[in-house]
């Protein structure tokens, strides 16, 4: 039998100038479940919550909830209504501790006086809910990235919410981390509290979920129960195409032995490196591999130029280089796509041209002013290369979804005309289509004799698109591998430190 509906959107759509994220979707959300929303990046899921979250107002339809239809919602008619949003982004104060986190804004009060110790104990009381021993009185800046989300969490339960909506929670997230999370979701949904679960990883959602929603173009395509479907319906259904194989294939065997050399390093040391030593090639894609912790984002930084180096040296093509900077990584051909695109590869508020066009504006340069027609020109090519869908490149980059921000990232260093670009997590928080398009274009590359370092948590894709892998361990590299002899067993045998 078909539990109580607790929310149900009917007809919502909303446009941003001649183009419409979201069309006439209708969907309901039942209470006690958790009801999975996907769709390529651009689908308008984030969209859709944002409305039943009362952050952006539809130009159509209405949202039936608690015995009342609402034309739209307001951030405190959506708290109103029970409705809690938990964003990608955290919205926590480093210096404050857990449960002063929890009341900001809110605080309970004794006459004029704030009263903490009642504050504190509503807040162990929440945690204890939701199944999760935590010191409320440790700070944030204190706690893992997987307590700051299990937070985010009691903040909305805190606004006695029935309906959360995860945009993305286990993004930021370690394999261990997750099974914490994924405690808790259980247990509030056993005392009966509604989830809508955005997520990129289809294997979280066959085990977490009940119910999917599929959007696609701002459209509602099916919605279906979890153990009605497979990977491969929904991969069908959230592109409209059929994609017979994730990963492209190879093209051709590399020639390790006869590849010169574009990159060494040699004896890389700080207080994270323990004498790192590795070459690159010219056309490899040389994976790194290892557990959270290991050292792979470290080292990369290192060859950057973005953190210091204790001790070691860097040599391009044979000829030893000082980089003591990004800038002097730049101007010796290298690129780095970072871990974290939101925070350190875009400038969100700045328009998309800016973040295109920014590390060669001297380039663009005639004299002291920037060439309109170079700069068009520079941009119209990658926004084409790179299959950039954007409705114009004043607007903020902001506005785009994940997978079309990763392009932009790309889209500036291939301005560069960089030989070794520099990948860290390159399909983080992009779907399925996204991230094939993705492979596809990193083989491009490679075939046009660029060398990439490529850096990855998904064992899919360290195995599927490297030509060599090495494998780090607390700061140290503990073996390599080459494609034809890796298997995922002794990766992480080598990353666990046990080989």
């Amino acid at each position: 039998m078909e539990k109580k509906i607790i929310l149900s959107a009917q007809g919502l759509t909303k446009s941003y100038g001649p183009i419409t994220v979201l069309d006439h979707v209708s969907v309901d959300f039942r209470e006690g479940e958790i009801h999975a929303l996907i769709g390529e990046n651009g689908a308008g899921k984030s969209t859709l919550c944002k409305i039943l979250s009362g952050a952006i107002t539809p130009e159509s339809g209405s949202i039936v909830t608690g015995g009342q239809t609402y034309p739209s919602l307001t951030p405190i008619k959506a708290k109103a209504a029970g409705i809690g949003m938990v964003y990608q982004e955290f919205n926590l104060v480093p210096e404050l501790s857990i449960w002063e986190n929890l009341f900001v804004g809110k605080e309970i009060r004794r006459g004029p006086l704030i009263d903490s110790k009642a504050m504190l104990q509503r807040s162990r009381a929440v945690f204890a809910d939701m199944g999760v021993n935590i010191d409320c009185q440790a700070k944030i800046k204190d706690i893992s990235v997987a307590y700051c989300q299990l937070v985010e969490i009691a903040k909305a339960l805190l606004e006695e919410s029935k309906l959360l909506i995860l945009d993305e929670p286990t993004a930021p997230l370690t394999n261990a981390e997750i099974d914490i999370l994924f405690r808790v979701l259980a247990k509030l949904k056993a005392d009966g509290i509604s989830m809508i679960y955005i997520s990129h990883r289809l294997e979280e959602v066959f085990r977490m979920c009940d119910k999917i929603t599929v959007l696609r173009d701002g459209q509602f395509i099916r919605t279906m129960d979890v153990a009605d479907t497979s990977k491969e319906e929904l991969i069908h259904l959230m592109i409209g195409r059929e994609l017979s194989q994730e990963f492209p294939p190879r093209p051709g065997r590399f020639d390790y032995a006869g590849a010169n050399t574009v990159l060494k390093v040699e004896h890389l040391t700080n207080r994270k490196l323990k004498d790192v030593s590795f070459e690159l090639k010219g056309g490899e894609i040389l994976g790194i591999a290892g557990l959270v912790g290991a050292g792979r984002t470290e080292t990369v930084r290192a060859i950057f130029g973005a953190d210091k180096l204790d001790k070691g040296s860097i040599s391009i093509r044979g000829r030893p280089v000082a980089i003591k900077n990004p800038s002097q990584a730049i101007k010796n051909g290298i690129g780095l796509i970072p871990e974290d695109r939101k925070r350190e590869g875009l400038m969100l508020i700045l328009p998309i041209s800016i973040n295109m066009s920014i590390v060669v504006i001297q380039r663009l340069c005639r004299g002291l002013m920037i060439s309109s027609r170079k700069e068009k020109e520079l941009l119209q090519s990658k926004v084409k290369l790179l299959s950039v869908k954007l409705p114009s490149l004043d607007k903020p980059v902001s506005s785009l979804s994940g997978g079309n921000q990763q392009k932009i990232v790309l889209a500036k260093w291939l301005s560069t005309n960089a030989d070794i670009l520099i990948f860290d997590e390159p399909t983080r928080g992009i779907d399925v289509g996204a991230k094939r398009e993705i492979y596809d274009f990193l083989f491009d590359l490679k075939s046009k004799g660029k060398s990439m370092i490529v850096i990855s948590s998904e064992m899919s894709e360290i195995l599927n698109l490297s030509d060599r892998i090495l494998v780090m361990h607390e700061g140290a590299l503990k073996g390599e591998l080459f494609y034809q002899d890796a298997t995922q067993d002794k990766i992480l045998s080598l990353a666990s430190g046990l080989a």
